[in-house]
């Protein structure tokens, strides 16, 4: 059964920065001639990786919301220059927008369990997901949507 991370997303301001810096890694790397992954380098080291790579996902806490994932497709444990062990998640790089669920800051990552996962939203428009993220938090945090 699939297991899933959850992590803030530091520095971004929107799920729109996310997606621009995955854009800018993927094509620094296309232009330097590396291989084209998207990672994300965490410190701890999951133990429970096979049920990650089972269709889990890293849920992204962007200004204080559960607000989008991405599929995880690798998880690489390595060892860096001043011997503290880490590891790279590898992820898809499409960023699917998730319902959004507030969620108070923590360090690190956390396990997610599926049942606590909040669903992708459909691309209806008629829950607000077609408008500007900014809007959208503003009249969540109002009580209007």
């Amino acid at each position: 059964m699939a297991l899933h991370l959850l992590k803030l997303c530091v520095g971004a301001e929107s799920i729109q920065d996310l997606e621009d810096w995955i854009a800018e890694r993927l094509a620094e790397q296309a232009a330097s001639g590396q291989p084209v992954q998207q990672t994300h380098t965490t410190r701890m080291v999951p133990t429970r990786i096979d049920e990650l790579l089972d269709g889990g996902s890293l849920y992204w806490v962007v200004k204080g919301e559960v607000a989008c994932r991405q599929k995880l497709l690798g998880v690489t444990p390595f060892v860096d220059g001043d011997g503290i062990r880490r590891c790279h998640l590898v992820l898809e790089p499409v960023v699917y927008r998730v319902e959004p669920r507030p969620n108070r800051p923590f360090q690190g990552w956390r396990y997610l369990q599926p049942k606590d996962a909040p669903g992708d939203l459909s691309g209806d428009a008629g829950g607000g997901e077609a408008m500007p993220e900014t809007l959208r938090r503003e009249l969540r945090s109002l009580g209007l949507i």
